[in-house]
């Protein structure tokens, strides 16, 4: 993309409105309707209900991404309070800003180790891990594993990581996960005697739901390449483009994180052909066009296939097994 136009954007910046109106209405909207569903809807009809509780989570989880990166207000407190209520349960809000506020550095994208978003592994890492274990990382790299195994792998991985953080003294991990207990309090009590349901069972069909329809859009997103930009996909145009806040058009996004979501499929348009040459063509049409392609068909190896080649075994591993592992990676 052509210098002048990122400058320009640059400089737009400071222009940005003091309250960005369709983003509040999102917000309030969103949990207004969750609330609508459990108790109005869901006893009439549960299956409908659960469906559109899961997109609802999902739809938050994409409100929470907007609310980090500075939306809709300019205090940081205030848009915090906004989302404090986490309906999806599993993850604190101010853990997961920090994490993906550290993936926005574009130049260690991917990378297994500084890039907490990654789903790449070391090679080391990836040869010392049990074979069942390494079975479960190559289905979860096709859509459809990403889908149904995501879930749970990234909900105990995640978990697992942030506990041993607070056992070793991290104090903002201890704070993000108080915060986030003090919020299961009220959404917990409105599940179970507004929406007469187990607060297992939500978590075990709507968490799960929205969970997996977050997968979709975080499924291929990034991907290795020497340039940084081309790290970051394109998915052009899909039904689920709203749903997402049109992070589809991703590699917008991290150049502009700034830029409110409303924006941002005018900004791909208006310069089209440029974004594409920005990111190298990493470009899909839709989200359905990455389900043919790969809905059974890992996208590509689980070991990063350029960072952290040395391998530091725990076991001996038989050279013809490594030279094996090495082509299907090249």
């Amino acid at each position: 993309m052509a210098d002048s136009h990122i400058v320009r954007h640059l400089s737009e910046r400071k222009s940005v409105p003091a309250v960005e109106w369709p983003t509040l209405f999102l917000l309030v909207g969103c949990h207004l309707i969750w609330l609508m569903i459990g108790v109005f809807l869901y006893p009439v009809l549960p299956n409908v209900s659960l469906i559109l509780l899961g997109i609802c989570i999902a739809f938050h989880s994409s409100l929470q991404h907007e609310v980090l990166h500075g939306h809709p207000f300019r205090n940081e407190r205030l848009n915090e309070l906004l989302v404090f209520l986490p309906i999806g349960l599993f993850y604190p809000y101010r853990s997961y800003r920090d994490t993906h506020l550290q993936h926005h550095t574009d130049e260690r994208l991917t990378d297994p180790y500084d890039d907490p978003e990654s789903y790449y592994r070391t090679l080391g890492d990836w040869l010392n891990l049990p074979r069942a274990f390494q079975f479960l990382l190559t289905i979860n790299n096709t859509l459809i594993g990403r889908m149904l195994l995501g879930p749970p792998l990234n909900v105990i991985g995640f978990t697992i990581s942030e506990w041993r953080l607070i056992a070793a003294g991290d104090k903002q991990k201890r704070t993000a996960w108080i915060l986030h207990f003090i919020g299961l309090v009220p959404v917990g009590l409105a599940i179970h005697f507004l929406f007469a349901m187990p607060i297992w069972f939500y978590a075990l069909t709507v968490g799960y739901l929205g969970l997996a329809l977050v997968a979709i859009r975080s499924y291929c997103e990034h991907q290795w390449s020497e340039d940084p930009d081309g790290r970051t996909i394109i998915v052009e145009r899909s039904l689920l483009a709203p749903l997402f806040l049109y992070n589809n058009l991703h590699i917008v996004h991290h150049k502009l994180p700034w830029v409110p979501w409303y924006r941002l499929p005018e900004l791909y348009e208006t310069t089209r052909e440029e974004w594409q040459r920005v990111n190298g063509g990493y470009v899909f049409p839709s989200y359905l066009a990455i389900l043919r392609a790969y809905a059974l068909k890992p996208k590509e190896q689980v070991a990063h296939p350029v960072l952290h080649r040395e391998v530091l075994l725990d076991r001996a591993v038989i050279p013809q097994a490594l030279e094996k592992l090495e082509s299907q990676i090249s």
